[in-house]
């Protein structure tokens, strides 16, 4: 099978092309910069050491090359200009947020600006592989869920889903510095970030906070989230607590609930009292998920790796369910030391 990359010179776009290249199912490999285009692949991420040989194209030569899947790792409001007339050709998973929302008023609501291409609003399936795969089976348009999206819903939708929890639903979500992108920016540096923690867009500011609540809406069970991320020094990794009032719960109870909805997901590790940590999962498209009971409240940990299960690990995870391929190709259960 032959897949593409585009913006295949970012973070994710690198991540992509490290992690297909050893994918027992992807023949050929193309990358597509347009910042680097003519280079090679190598050039541009040394640490391929020549596992991808050949050069970055430009993406008017992408059409000639015929893939059966692209990767769209470009951003938010340029994604998908790009790969619009690919559309019906082949199978499109956009990391981006243009296609994550329904209807033309919530993306314009979120991003302050109009869409590119209204017509294809709704036609995507959000890719959020554990709640979505027989949806993911069948589309053509997966648009891949964001990393804070991911690591919040994960643990709230079998909550929402059975009635346990309702109401105010308070997030504090903490990410690492790689989770803004590749690009330079003064706040990135190191000298900003090291011994340096903020909060950033609180309660509803965030743009990802009305899709993380759209999909908590679509449960039936109404609730109102309190969203706000932080930006930790750390490389990679993302953490989030959430807190959410329960109607009579104990632990066994919670440990069954979990244990239903993600028994057989090969990337859901039930942590129960056990908190998760960033560490234990880097590298891998794992997501941990543990909790506390405190009173009428619970509180609901969860972990993942931001570049992994938060982009470009849940990208190649639908690409797999898609595809019909074994869930777990190409991607990992374990974290790295």
């Amino acid at each position: 099978m032959k897949a593409a990359v585009l913006g295949a010179s970012g973070y994710t776009g690198m991540l992509l092309l490290r992690l297909l290249s050893s994918h027992k199912n992807i023949e050929s490999l193309i990358a597509v910069s347009t910042t680097k285009t003519g280079e090679t692949i190598e050039s541009g991420d040394p640490g391929l050491f020549g596992n991808i040989p050949g050069r970055y194209i430009g993406i008017d030569e992408l059409e000639s090359a015929e893939p059966d899947v692209i990767f769209s790792a470009l951003p938010h409001l340029a994604s998908l200009p790009f790969y619009k007339g690919f559309i019906g050709k082949a199978v499109i998973i956009d990391l981006s947020a243009d296609l994550r929302y329904e209807t033309k008023e919530g993306f314009e609501k979120a991003y302050g600006t109009e869409h590119a291409a209204p017509e294809f609003i709704g036609k995507a399936v959000f890719g959020l592989s554990e709640w979505y795969r027989d949806k993911v089976k069948t589309h053509d348009l997966i648009a891949n869920p964001g990393c804070y999206p991911t690591c919040t819903l994960l643990p709230l939708l079998p909550l929402l889903k059975e009635g346990i929890v309702e109401g105010d639903l308070t997030t504090t979500a903490l990410s690492g510095i790689s989770g803004a992108g590749k690009k330079a920016a003064i706040n990135n540096l190191f000298v900003e970030r090291s011994e340096n923690c903020n909060a950033y867009n609180p309660g509803k500011k965030h743009r990802h906070q009305s899709e993380i609540q759209k999909e908590l809406d679509y449960t039936g069970v109404k609730s109102n989230l309190l969203f706000t991320p932080h930006l930790v020094p750390l490389r990679r990794g993302m953490f989030v607590t959430t807190t959410a009032y329960h109607n009579g719960l104990n632990h066994e109870q919670l440990k069954n609930v979990y244990s239903e909805y993600y028994g057989k997901d090969p990337f859901i590790k039930i942590n129960g009292s056990s908190i998760p940590e960033t560490s234990h999962l880097w590298g891998s498209n794992r997501c941990d998920i543990g909790w506390e009971i405190c009173d009428d409240r619970v509180l609901l940990f969860s972990a993942i790796d931001n570049l992994m299960k938060g982009a470009s690990g849940q990208a190649i995870q639908n690409m797999n369910i898609r595809f019909g391929f074994d869930e777990t190709t190409g991607l990992r259960t374990w974290g790295d030391l």
